[in-house]
């Protein structure tokens, strides 16, 4: 029998998006899946939209914080629920290609990968985005520089790692789990194929101080570097993601 993947899906006021994000994990080629969903206190038709599916799919569970916890808090509360070999990660406003869990499993197993990611599509309200194509390999130093890894593409293995959990900050807090998992793993390993679509919230201009802010933060609060350190990882940062905004 082939393994179980535990889908871990946040959601917060999604009730515009979330449906068609659940339907394409009902719509897997590979069926041995559990989908947990953690909401962070949505005010709007969100926990009546997951209840209806769970009625219908005991593969669906749903849990909900009695207070807001971020992204990060959630995803942890249904990672520590989760019963499955492998954690894959969802949020409740992107979508995978039907055969997504078919390859990327496949790609695990047969090559002995603890930590997996695709390739994956931008899209938006008016059609689809640019592709985004990561490196084919990403160790501990390379991510500290530039986060390749999409959360809606990762997956790791928690027979092999354990189950880990992401840091309790707003911001970064995939790119803090993926820096754990590579301090003991050689690198994390890319299935060249867009296996996953990306929502842009066209609604929204980022603010890209902001960014760069929370970036800074996290050099210093969850990775632990020094002034120095996270000067030149800053820098480094800084500027891959000016070249990336060019391209």
């Amino acid at each position: 029998m082939l393994p179980l993947v535990s889908i871990i899906m946040p959601s917060y006021n999604s009730s515009g998006t979330i449906s068609e994000s659940i339907d394409s994990v009902l719509a897997q080629t590979y069926s041995n899946w559990e989908l947990l969903i953690t909401d962070d206190k949505s005010q709007d038709d969100t926990v009546n939209i997951i209840k209806r599916y769970a009625s219908t799919d005991e593969r669906i569970r749903l849990f909900e914080n009695e207070e807001n916890l971020g992204a990060g808090g959630s995803r942890n509360r249904s990672i520590s629920s989760a019963q499955g070999k492998f954690i894959a990660f969802l949020d409740s406003d992107d979508l995978w290609y039907n055969n997504k869990l078919e390859i990327q499993i496949s790609f695990m197993l047969k090559n002995d990968v603890a930590l997996s990611y695709t390739w994956y599509q931008k899209f938006d309200s008016n059609g689809d985005g640019g592709l985004v194509k990561p490196r084919l390999t990403v160790n501990y130093q390379q991510l500290l520089y530039s986060n390749v890894i999409g959360c809606l593409t990762a997956i790791y293995d928690a027979e092999k790692l354990g189950k880990r959990h992401m840091p309790l900050i707003r911001k970064r807090q995939d790119m803090g789990l993926w820096l754990d998992i590579l301090k003991g793993v050689d690198s994390a390993k890319a299935v060249p194929q867009v296996l996953a679509k990306y929502r842009i919230d066209s609604g929204m201009t980022q603010n890209k101080f902001n960014v760069l802010k929370w970036q800074w933060l996290f050099y210093r609060e969850v990775a632990g570097l020094n002034f120095f350190q996270t000067l030149k990882c800053f820098l480094i940062y800084s500027y891959k993601g000016f070249i990336k905004s060019q391209i």
